[in-house]
């Protein structure tokens, strides 16, 4: 049998969800999670890759066709000295069932060496993936692009016209590290915020960013610019383990982002979490490094103990910290409130579920979190 014809789709703004700045290049269409100014305003190599890589980016629409093709340009990270990483999964969803699932080939490869730092880029092509056989009649189509590898769109092409689908869920702005932008879950729609949102029925902007959550005022200053129903914001894990600041920086630190945010967001609700359980940082400092044990990256603190009592953050001190500040603003602020991280992920789970790379859940805990994240912050 023949396959149907296929003609290429305009990609309006309208199409893409969860990103918060769209940017068009000499390749096509890169969707950002941070505005151009954010973006301008960080010279930072980590974070530039996580905002770039569309954890929770999909595109959404409403359409008779039956097949689908998607053209791509990926950048693929390469650790040196580390196993090839899987390639990233484009998840189709149509009225809400994971139909089908691609990998696109090709593309740029960002060689990083974790000891020295060390990044270089290996030019690639675009690929394409297709999806035949989609169910006859109207549609809700959502075709999410890979959590961990920065995408290009350059081409939709349909065999029948693609449009704009009307948004009917509340906005869910969430804010986390890498946990929260998909470390080791299998596809975009299995990370556990995504997970999460399926459940409660909300349309997800995740900004989980790989190492980068780091109370950073241009973060908070675009999620003050941002729409949204509920903002959730997970903090601690990426301060221990950057060894970023003392605990006279953290709360003010916490206060200001609280500040930004409300200034765009008078009375949203805002649940303020905390970091999972990791024993390596639970009582020990950073920064956190990570080290090769038989071809697998395993990551340890680095920090001494003994300097806590001098201002040293472990997670517990945090713990306690975004507790007060919570319980110091909530008296004025009723739509605020903290729930403890360990509820999520605790001492118990570390026992059932270990963290693979002593940081990182598996994909099989990204389901236990949201089941507990649903229970704990978004059923109220």
């Amino acid at each position: 049998m023949d396959q149907p014809t296929l003609t290429e789709q305009t990609i309006s703004a309208g199409l893409v969800r969860g990103a918060l700045d769209l940017e068009w290049t000499e390749r096509g269409l890169l969707p950002h999670r941070l505005p151009a100014r954010a973006r301008e305003q960080v010279d930072d190599e980590q974070l530039r890759m996580a905002e770039s890589q569309p954890s929770g980016v999909r595109l959404v629409f409403d359409t008779e066709a039956t097949a689908l093709e998607l053209e791509a340009l990926r950048t693929v990270m390469a650790y040196v000295g580390a196993p090839p990483r899987p390639d990233g999964v484009y998840d189709l969803v149509v009225d809400g069932q994971l139909v089908a699932q691609r990998s696109v080939s090709g593309g740029n490869v960002l060689s990083i060496d974790m000891v020295t730092g060390e990044r270089r880029t290996i030019p690639g092509e675009a690929g394409t993936i297709r999806f035949d056989g989609l169910p006859a009649g109207r549609k809700r189509v959502e075709l999410w692009l890979p959590h961990n590898e920065t995408t290009v769109i350059v081409a939709l092409r349909a065999d029948a016209p693609v449009r704009e689908a009307p948004r009917e869920r509340r906005t869910w702005l969430h804010h986390g590290s890498s946990i929260s932008h998909g470390t080791n879950a299998t596809s975009p729609t299995r990370t556990w915020p995504a997970l999460a949102a399926a459940r409660a029925g909300l349309d997800l902007v995740n900004l989980g960013f790989s190492g980068s959550a780091l109370l950073d005022p241009f973060t908070a200053r675009a999620m003050r610019d941002t729409p949204a129903d509920l903002i959730t914001l997970k903090l601690g894990i990426n301060i221990a383990n950057a060894d970023l600041m003392r605990r006279r920086a953290f709360a003010p630190a916490v206060h200001g982002f609280l500040d930004t945010l409300r200034e765009g967001h008078p009375t949203t609700p805002v649940v303020v979490v905390s970091a999972l359980h990791c024993p390596i940082h639970e009582d020990t400092p950073g920064p956190g490094v990570p080290e090769f044990v038989d071809g697998a990256v395993l990551f340890r603190a680095t920090g001494d103990p003994a300097e806590v009592r001098a201002g040293r953050l472990t997670l517990r001190v945090m713990r306690e910290d975004l507790a007060a500040v919570v319980r110091q603003r909530s008296a004025a602020d009723p739509n605020l409130s903290y729930v403890d991280g360990l509820l999520l992920y605790g001492p118990d789970d570390a026992e059932a579920h270990p963290l693979p790379d002593r940081l990182h859940p598996d994909a099989e805990t990204h389901h236990l979190i949201a089941a507990r994240f649903v229970e704990h912050v978004l059923a109220g």
